[in-house]
């Protein structure tokens, strides 16, 4: 005789059985223009996630920059998430409710348009405020910037300024701390790139890169500065460092501490450097 096939059924917790989705919550959540990817502990919820942004957040999830979706950890979250779009229902629930979509924002698909112009044709042709407000959009999402592009410009006046702009004047803009360590950034990038151009080179044969230089560092610091350029006996820039920070109109200037770090540096020449802010509005 053949042997039976035994038929084992095991037991499986009322929790389990509650928390698992069920379809209902499945089709609440594409009806609202989300999709639900599981990847091990991880669930992305990508779709029509701009006008449930603020239940996703409040549900545990984290926004996604780089894959543009809200990332889930632990466990599976369609089944909290259908009840959380039950309890609170949007004024009009997308493209499934039957009823009219309300109109996008005029800025709908401007940023996708703007990069793949600059993609297309580079950046020279931008004017300073679609430069600034290319930049912008890499630190406040989902909004238009061109506005605060405009208004960032015709306050400072230049890009420079922008960047330079203390934290307290940036405020009345509504400048988040991401924006403002994002402007720091593009400074320093700016007095990097110049800085470039005349170290290791013989400073003295290429004045106007050394003046345009010194431009980029000091032109927009609204407190004054002396600077000090270390060369070598090749005129060669080995160090540019700030020796003294003052006010908007006195710095002090120590001649010790100037020699000291010359004699640290081995340095067999100096240029030094000061500017004159112009005072605060």
């Amino acid at each position: 005789m053949g042997k039976t096939k035994r038929t084992t059924v095991e037991a499986v917790p009322a929790a389990m059985i509650a928390a698992a989705p069920n379809d209902d919550a499945l089709l609440a959540l594409l009806d609202a223009g989300l999709r639900l990817q599981a990847f091990d502990n991880l669930w992305r919820v990508s779709g029509n996630t701009l006008p449930h942004r603020i239940l996703l957040r409040e549900a545990g999830g984290t926004w996604n920059r780089l894959d543009q979706c809200w990332d889930f950890a632990g466990e599976d979250p369609t089944t909290r998430l259908a009840a959380a779009l039950e309890a609170a229902p949007l004024a009009s629930t997308g493209h499934n409710s039957g009823e009219t979509a309300p109109p996008k924002p005029h800025y709908h698909g401007h940023r996708g348009r703007v990069r793949e112009r600059v993609l297309k044709a580079g950046v020279e042709a931008l004017a300073d405020y679609e430069l600034l407000e290319l930049l912008l959009f890499y630190s406040i999402e989902r909004i238009d910037t061109k506005p605060m592009a405009k208004a960032l410009l015709e306050r400072f006046g230049t890009l420079g300024d922008v960047f330079a702009a203390e934290a307290a004047q940036l405020r009345e803009f509504e400048i988040d701390q991401r924006t403002l360590v994002h402007f720091k950034a593009m400074r320093e990038v700016g007095r990097r790139l110049a800085e470039r151009k005349v170290k290791d080179m013989p400073v003295l044969t290429n004045w106007q890169q050394l003046l345009d230089y010194c431009h980029a560092a000091l032109a927009h610091e609204k407190t004054e500065q002396f600077r000090i350029l270390f060369l070598d006996r090749k005129n060669v820039l080995i160090a540019d460092e700030v020796q003294q920070r003052g006010t908007i109109d006195h710095t002090p200037v120590y001649p010790r501490e100037v020699v000291k770090r010359a004699l640290a540096l081995n340095a067999a020449a100096l240029i030094l450097v000061h500017n004159h802010p112009t005072r605060p509005d």
